[in-house]
């Protein structure tokens, strides 16, 4: 092993895990890995940034516009009316979500595709008296095959693309996944429908009987303004105020310290009742008892219940800008004038103070201010509304526009007529021009977490290759499978990259694996095509723990999971994606 090797794999091994331990967001890390890979001499400081300029990153970027485009037309929420005649049955309710979640996210990103249907599948969950932890862990499952489809359902298929185009001079079209990718997720969808679901776990004890997500009351803070009528009464009498409005005041803060209710201090202004109750009778308490939302806890000042102001409940996105933010940090009222009502993470509501709590991906949010701020902030902050949206009359007469300009995208690219990055980005352009979508939009539209991350490992992914730690890594695993079966070898490396892609980003897995995969091929004397396949399906399959991928993140809270839920549902589904794949590549792209 060479000093360069030893580098490159530390540095590897450093990207690994400070990305499972989740301390800073894995944008940042990946970028750092570039930097120090700079310092190291392992990338030249003029191809630092080329990553950025990447096909693969400039396509990723497109797609995400271009489904954020989509999902504004109201043509796709049309599709989920196709639920509603599906929820008698548990089978059929799952079939029916998770075959239009995996058909969506064969022409649009899967992460997008969940966003679409995951308060359809939470609305339809309640009023079938089903719990949508049934219904979220199949449909966050079916969404991720779906991507296997095309070039643009998933990154790590646009990342082996570009890598196959650099390897052979010719990338892997738009429907090359097809094949492959159509059994794979047939198989699937059909295993997650018809006994998948039965291997969700379900909770015991008080929560058993209702829903996984619904958090019948929240925990929040609400302030003693100055000339509230009640200063000087108790919190005894203050219950007897509010005995038809069912809240539990748990504390009474003052200075910074919490006193029980049994303490009997009387009410003084600029105190802090901390609660527990429904939405609305929040809404309530508040009213009667002239109190205000919020306080300096949630990082917002207290402000009343406006008339024009609703409730909105939100899930945290990977990637979101609250993502490691403290509560007590956030200055939602002063920029937008929105209060944080309360948070709950995994199914469970936070019952300390909320200034304290450290938002992370998956967690449910209950924000309170006027709608048009809330679902304008809400998208800038990354989040996704558990609630249908009202689609405005305007977008719906773009839909057919937005539509065919998609189309005539994917036509070009299919056809071979331009690159698809090329197709795509002139799909936006004429978006843009044509008051299709606004600029605003545009960049709302773009992760940019998962753009860093792409545009910062591509580069590393070439000293990978350049220091010769690709062939090191592809001979070591040649020399513990010799003897076996080239088939033997394919399966291995499937099972290894769905091993990093459950602990590690799916994109991050695949510009990894992609050379590794390339270089086991060309020792073997063999096609890289099938090696290079089955790194894209396997990269895109981590169905073991939330953090794998972003749809495992997005489900977690509302779907009341636990880390360790995960791997229930997800190893049959794993060990069918592999027993189903392998033979359908060999056939397709013959050794």
């Amino acid at each position: 092993m060479t000093v360069d090797q030893a580098i490159i794999f530390a540095i590897l091994l450093a990207l690994f895990v400070l990305l499972v331990w989740g301390r800073w967001r894995y944008d940042v890390v990946a970028f750092a890995c570039l930097m120090t890979a700079v310092a190291a001499g392992l990338v030249e400081p003029g191809a630092a940034f080329d990553g950025f300029g990447h096909p693969a990153t400039i396509t990723v970027a497109a797609v995400l516009v271009l489904s954020r485009a989509l999902a504004g037309t109201g043509a796709i929420d049309r599709l989920t009316q196709l639920v509603r005649p599906a929820t008698g049955l548990t089978t059929t309710h799952v079939g029916a979500l998770s075959g239009i979640g995996a058909a969506l996210s064969a022409v649009m990103n899967n992460v997008g595709a969940l966003g679409i249907l995951m308060p359809t599948a939470i609305q339809s969950a309640r009023k079938a008296a089903r719990s949508p932890g049934l219904l979220l862990m199949p449909l966050a499952f079916a969404t991720m095959l779906g991507g296997l489809l095309t070039l643009i359902g998933t990154p790590p298929n646009i990342i082996i693309a570009s890598f196959r185009g650099d390897l052979t001079g010719a990338d892997f079209r738009m429907f090359d996944f097809m094949p492959v990718g159509i059994v794979v997720a047939l198989a699937g969808v059909t295993f997650v429908s018809l006994v998948g679901w039965r291997l969700v776990p379900q909770r015991t004890g008080p929560r058993s009987k209702g829903d996984l997500f619904d958090i019948e009351n929240y925990v929040t803070e609400v302030t003693v303004p100055e000339d509230n009528p009640n200063i000087g009464k108790t919190l005894r009498e203050i219950d007897e105020l509010a005995k038809d409005i069912d809240v539990v005041i748990i504390d009474q803060i003052r200075n910074d310290r919490a006193y029980p209710p049994s303490t009997r201090k009387e009410l003084a202004a600029g105190d802090i009742l901390k609660i527990e109750a429904a939405p609305e009778e929040i809404d309530k308490f508040v009213t009667a008892l002239y109190l205000k939302i919020g306080g300096e806890a949630s990082g917002v000042g207290p402000r009343t219940m406006a008339d024009d102001a609703t409730l909105m409940e939100v899930v945290v996105a990977p990637g979101s800008r609250l993502d490691g933010r403290l509560v007590g940090s956030l200055r939602l009222f002063a920029l937008r004038g929105i209060t944080l009502l309360g948070v709950s993470r995994q199914g469970q509501r936070y019952h300390g103070r909320l200034r304290s709590f450290r938002i992370r991906p998956g967690d449910v949010l209950l924000l309170h201010g006027e709608e048009d701020q809330l679902a304008d902030l809400v998208a800038r902050l990354g989040c996704l509304p558990l609630a249908a949206r009202e689609m405005h009359f305007g977008n719906r007469k773009k839909g057919p526009a937005v539509i065919a300009i998609f189309a005539a995208a994917i036509g070009a690219a299919s056809l071979g007529l331009v690159p698809i990055h090329i197709a795509l980005g002139m799909a936006i352009v004429l978006l843009v021009i044509g008051d299709l979508m606004n600029v605003r939009e545009l960049y709302d539209g773009i992760d940019w977490s998962v753009i860093v991350l792409l545009g910062s490992l591509i580069p590393v992914g070439g000293a990978l290759e350049s220091t010769g730690a690709t062939t090191l890594i592809a001979g070591s695993l040649l020399d513990i499978t010799a003897g076996l079966p080239t088939v033997a070898v394919l399966v291995i490396l499937m099972v290894v990259t769905m091993t990093l892609s459950d602990v590690l980003n799916n994109a991050a897995t695949a510009v990894v694996m992609a050379p590794i995969a390339a270089t086991v091929a060309e020792r073997l004397g063999v096609n890289p095509d099938p090696f290079l396949m089955a790194t894209a399906v396997a990269a895109s399959c981590a169905f073991l723990t939330p953090i794998g991928h972003q749809n495992n993140a997005l489900v977690l809270g509302p779907g009341g999971y636990r880390f360790g839920d995960y791997w229930r549902l997800g190893l049959p589904v794993e060990v069918l994606v592999i027993a189903v794949s392998v033979p359908t590549i060999m056939l397709v792209w013959p050794l």
